[in-house]
């Protein structure tokens, strides 16, 4: 059966209902455990009523886990394999020329926070998987569409809805790139504190997450250096100002897992300060954590064949009233590598300390595994890329939350990554060929 002639019947359907989900601004407020009602805040909440009203309304079975998590269940069996998308969205920083949660559509594309990470994908598995309803196909296992409410602040969804619900035998998250994903980095961040005394500053600031490239960073300064900020400015062909003694600079914001993609606004803001500044925080920036992605700087450049190059992202600094917090995320191919980053600091740091803020584990499958074997086909089968292989990532999915997982699409090999950055799109073409992929792949598994 060919499921991309089916999923082109859903289109119009699908878009007005991608569009919908797309306008609730469902970036965490404030997580609060005490909050039974909004424990990630009311946006998400209602982004997540959204999606079980959804299915409610196209007759599946549905439940929501103590508002952290919910499924949308079809099929019957004992065995249960799942998919894992998520409803949250990272803020929408930096500046855009489309409206942030707008889902309009232009040439073709939707844009709009969370339309290729993670809405769109998972709104393209929530419709596979009502077309194979629609059709009747029959089930031999139940297949399970979770949807989790906190995937870029740390997960705590889908640990509180495991903590409630069974762990499915396979499952694949719609949170990343074709052709398959088998290998994730281990995701470790830690932060920097101490004291610094220094007169001329008064701030520095710049950083929202730790998953995301900083793209703004500003210093309050009490010292004119106006003159010089706007030269370096213009000399390097930076955007910024000087606006009542504060000093602000522009880069570009890119995720975490690819930091050489972005241009940390806190390594250039840092590299001018430290040419006017006597400032031992400036100086570690400077020396050891900027222009330093790879960790090369502080000894820690580790590698491995498969999950391939640590990466280290500069992602915040709160630094006032002569207290400073640096911010880092690291995406790292080895558990060893724990170790060898702490070593490294240990070198450097002097008076300065490094708090470790998560555990941290690498997950795997075998690329030879026969259900990942069956979603390679489903991909090859309505791509055409027969020499598809899977391979490794530095980003975290939901796989890594299961004893066997994978992270499997939505984007294309030609697909721009604009997750995380401003005037976030994905192409509707791409929707509806990933629907049709995954239909292949549920009625595979499930059949």
């Amino acid at each position: 059966m060919n499921f991309y002639s089916e999923i082109l019947k859903y289109k119009d359907e699908l878009i007005k209902d991608l569009v919908g989900l797309v306008q609730i601004p469902s970036v965490l407020d404030r997580f609060d455990e005490s909050n039974l009602e909004y424990p990630f805040g009311k946006d998400i909440r209602d982004a997540l009523d959204y999606m079980l009203n959804l299915a409610k309304r196209d007759g599946f079975l549905v439940k929501n886990i103590n508002n952290y998590a919910g499924h949308i269940e079809y099929g019957k069996g004992d065995e249960l394999i799942a998919a894992l998308g998520h409803l949250d969205v990272v803020p929408a920083t930096g500046i855009w020329s489309k409206e942030k949660f707008g889902g309009e559509i232009i040439d073709g594309k939707i844009y709009g926070r969370g339309t290729q990470d993670d809405k769109g994908p998972t709104i393209a598995c929530y419709y596979a998987l009502k077309m194979l309803k629609d059709l009747g196909l029959n089930f031999s296992k139940r297949f399970r569409l979770i949807l989790g409410c906190d995937e870029e602040s740390g997960s705590r969804c889908v640990k509180k809805y495991f903590e409630n619900e069974e762990m499915p035998s396979f499952g694949f998250a719609p949170d990343a790139n074709f052709p398959l994903i088998n290998g994730e980095k281990g995701i470790i961040s830690f932060d920097i504190v101490g004291e610094f005394k220094d007169p001329h500053i008064e701030y520095f600031k710049a950083g929202d997450r730790y998953n995301i490239v900083p793209d703004v960073a500003c210093a309050k300064l009490n010292i004119d250096l106006k003159k010089e900020f706007l030269s370096y400015l213009k000399k390097n062909n930076y955007e910024g100002e000087v606006d009542d003694d504060v000093y602000t600079i522009k880069g570009k914001a890119s995720h975490a897992m690819a930091p050489d993609k972005g241009i940390n606004a806190i390594s250039l803001l840092a590299k001018f300060l430290n040419k006017y500044l006597k400032n031992d925080v400036i100086k570690l920036i400077c020396n050891y954590l900027a222009d330093n992605e790879y960790g090369k700087k502080l000894g820690i450049d580790c590698y491995d064949e498969e999950m391939k190059h640590l990466t280290m992202n500069l992602a915040k600094i709160d630094y006032e009233d002569n207290e400073f917090k640096i911010g880092l995320n690291f995406r790292i191919p080895k558990i060893e590598c724990v170790n060898m980053i702490k070593e490294g600091f240990a070198k450097v740091l002097n008076d300065f300390y490094l708090i470790q803020l998560n555990d941290c584990k690498v997950h795997y499958v075998p690329s030879d595994d026969n259900d990942v074997t069956t979603l390679l086909n489903a991909y090859k089968k309505y791509t055409g890329d027969v020499d598809a292989k899977a391979f490794t990532i530095g980003g975290g999915t939901y796989a890594q939350s299961l004893t066997k997982g994978v992270a499997f699409g939505a984007m294309f090999k030609d697909s721009e990554e604009t997750e995380h950055m401003p005037d976030e799109y994905m192409k509707i073409d791409d929707i509806l060929k990933a629907a049709a992929i995954y239909a292949e792949a549920i009625w595979e598994l499930c059949k």
